[in-house]
């Protein structure tokens, strides 16, 4: 099959246009391959987050919150809620139930025992590089003098340890509120 030489001029034309966006394309990419370069230096000097982490923390955020009644298991009365977030979940009583915070169980079983058990394995993964230590499992018990308000445990970090954390406050509440009567 022959081609005339309009045809012939044309092709090489063509070509020669081609092959000057493919040269011009290529210094595009490497000018940006180099600012995604410099940029990630600047994210490592100055972050201790990697950006990979960022945009997987962010969807996490977007979930809603859970809200999870605490009852007793005798009669199935609510004593609490509990909030549940993607970073903490904060149990908040019922205004008619009134308990001590140095009552037992509660720092002995639920504080010492099971967040302490938590916190324990989270300090051995921050010491090891596995997480940071602003990760580190805390609980926080705030009261209005001598009766409990909420506590909140921030940082469970893993969602097997929610039902852990509700199941053994809901035990540690039903015994106060059973020792106190």
């Amino acid at each position: 099959m022959g081609f005339s030489d309009e045809q012939i001029r044309d092709m090489l034309e063509l070509k020669e246009e081609l092959t000057e966006k493919i040269i011009k394309y290529k210094e595009q990419i490497e000018k940006l391959e180099k600012n995604i370069s410099v940029l990630d230096t600047i994210l490592k000097q100055s972050s201790f987050t990697k950006a990979s982490e960022l945009t997987r923390n962010a969807v996490k955020v977007i979930k809603q919150e859970r809200k999870i009644a605490i009852t007793k298991s005798s009669d199935g009365i609510t004593i609490a809620n509990a909030f549940v977030t993607n970073d903490k979940v904060s149990i908040i009583l019922e205004d008619n139930v009134t308990l001590d915070p140095d009552m037992p169980p509660l720092k002995t079983f639920f504080v010492d025992r099971i967040i302490g058990e938590m916190k324990k394995k989270d300090i051995e993964q921050a010491e090891s590089g596995e997480i940071k230590k602003d990760d580190i499992i805390n609980c926080v018990i705030n009261d209005n003098g001598s009766r409990i308000r909420e506590i909140i445990i921030k940082n469970y970090r893993q969602e097997e340890r929610v039902d852990e954390i509700i199941n053994t406050a809901t035990w540690s509440l039903t015994r106060m509120i059973e020792n106190s009567a």
